[in-house]
């Protein structure tokens, strides 16, 4: 029988989570915090990112801010900063930060493209492509990145959302097969409608939430903690077999024909 105490717990951990101030992000460092790990929460609004770190400390969690905007170079330099103050390797990264604007294709600015491009995209390559020292010294490590089902499908979230979500999961397949020799492993969770303060700009819309429920099989919105669920179960030693996936937290939603 294989000794199974190590396989369900992240003590020993250091983690790195970016938008963890509110939202999928901060029940993405919550969820890791629970499982044991330390966890170095970023995100660029320092009050909101203050007060989540100390309700965590208050706790008795080891939780870490820092506060840096990902989307560019000198704030992921800032991230992994303190990651490498507390003396260890990273051994989970999970790229969460995102925002959307939802216009039609002909209406985006160029400052606009730049900025959806920059804030989901270029985010992710960079913090994967900055922390990779980092991840290869632990020598098991593991990347999840939160996509979207946007990514997967067409959606009413606009063009240049869906085109970052997507390649945010291409770039996940791509660096599963390239880093799998460091022990990093790369994957997707693809929500649906969760109920955090960036979709709740469209949700309160009674309308629009009635027609974003009967597209869902299980009927009703989802939840930040169910996505963080799925997001700790990847970056556990018990999924240590799987990477270059794309899990869908959606309630059916894209498997949902007519």
């Amino acid at each position: 029988m294989r000794n199974e105490t190590n396989r369900w717990h992240l003590r020993g951990k250091v983690a790195l989570v970016t938008g963890a101030s509110k939202g999928i992000g901060a029940a993405v460092a919550e969820e890791l915090l629970q499982l044991g790990a330390v966890v170095v929460a970023a995100a660029r609004n320092p009050a909101p990112l203050r007060e989540q770190v100390q309700r965590w400390q208050q706790l008795g969690f080891p939780a870490h801010a820092v506060e840096a905007d990902v989307s560019r170079p000198d704030g992921r330099a800032q991230a992994l900063a303190a990651v490498a103050a507390l003396g260890s390797p990273l051994h989970i990264l999970v790229n969460n930060v995102g925002t959307n604007i939802r216009k039609a294709t002909v209406d985006y600015t160029p400052a606009e493209y730049q900025q959806l491009m920059a804030t989901n995209l270029e985010s992710v390559f960079g913090m994967c492509q900055a922390a990779h020292p980092l991840l290869k010294a632990a020598g098991s490590a593991s990347i999840v990145n939160v996509g979207s089902v946007a990514g997967l499908t067409h959606l009413r979230t606009g063009a240049i959302y869906g085109m970052t979500k997507a390649a945010m999961t291409q770039l996940g397949r791509n660096l599963a097969v390239e880093w799998a020799p460091d022990g990093i492993r790369v994957n997707t969770v693809a929500p649906w409608y969760i109920r955090t303060p960036l979709a709740e700009t469209v949700l309160r819309n009674p309308d629009y939430l009635a027609q974003v429920v009967a597209r869902t099989p299980m009927q009703r919105i989802g939840e930040p903690e169910e996505v963080s669920a799925a997001v700790a179960f990847l970056c556990l030693p018990a999924a240590s077999y799987i990477t270059g996936q794309c899990i869908s937290v959606d309630g059916g939603f894209v498997v949902n024909g007519f």
